[in-house]
């Protein structure tokens, strides 16, 4: 999670001046905030999250003792690799995601009978992405999804309308499960050579090797 800063500078003549930070992460949120304290300058001093809520640095340090060992800062690339002769998906999906102090990586494929076009391989590999999360109790957190499907990811943001039945109704399950995760998504279209571990484990699932391994990133 990232977060903002807002805060007034006191002048000498009892003015205010306020100031904005950049998006920043957690923990230098936090020592911005002690820092400005320390100084007696800032008044005001407020945090906003990328979803729009606001904190005061007491609220802030409570929320993160909460949440430490919960999964956050949750980055997801997925891929759907699809075999005409057999109707046949491959589903790809690596997230990365910190729990506690330590980073993780998670590589996980599954094998999808019954598909009709490579669209909705994607869009099967994004859902399934969604199904991992759920399992991990990801819930109420922003969210990047990478992958190399602009027809899915532009779909999903609104920008280009979808006509298929087919990949409607798997737009309908994804946001869905998306509402009821209350996760604030962002999608980032991504070239094919920066999702080749998505790919790979696509093709992996097509191959009959079922693979699910969490990783601690060292």
């Amino acid at each position: 999670m990232k977060y903002k800063l807002e805060w007034n500078y006191k002048t000498g003549k009892n003015e205010k001046i306020q100031f904005t930070s950049d998006w920043i992460s957690t923990d230098l949120a936090i020592q911005a905030g002690e820092e400005l304290e320390k100084l007696g300058k800032a008044s005001d001093i407020y945090f906003y999250d990328e979803v729009g809520t606001s904190w005061i640095l007491k609220e802030l340090k409570k929320l993160v003792t909460e949440i430490e060992d919960d999964p956050h800062e949750i980055t997801v690339y997925f891929d759907g690799g699809f075999q005409k002769e057999t109707n046949t998906a491959g589903l790809g999906v690596v997230i990365f995601f910190k729990q506690g102090k330590k980073k993780y990586r998670i590589r996980a494929n599954e094998m999808f009978n019954e598909m009709e076009t490579n669209n909705e391989a994607e869009y099967a590999a994004f859902y399934y992405a969604l199904t991992i999360l759920e399992e991990l109790g990801v819930h109420h957190l922003p969210c990047e999804f990478k992958g190399d499907s602009q027809v899915v990811l532009k779909q999903l943001e609104g920008e280009w309308p979808c006509y298929e039945d087919v990949l409607n109704a798997w737009l309908d399950r994804i946001e869905e499960k998306i509402k009821s995760l209350s996760l604030t998504p962002k999608y980032t279209p991504i070239p094919r050579n920066d999702n080749k571990e998505a790919d790979k484990l696509a093709t992996q699932a097509l191959e009959g090797k079922e693979i699910f391994a969490k990783t601690q990133i060292i």
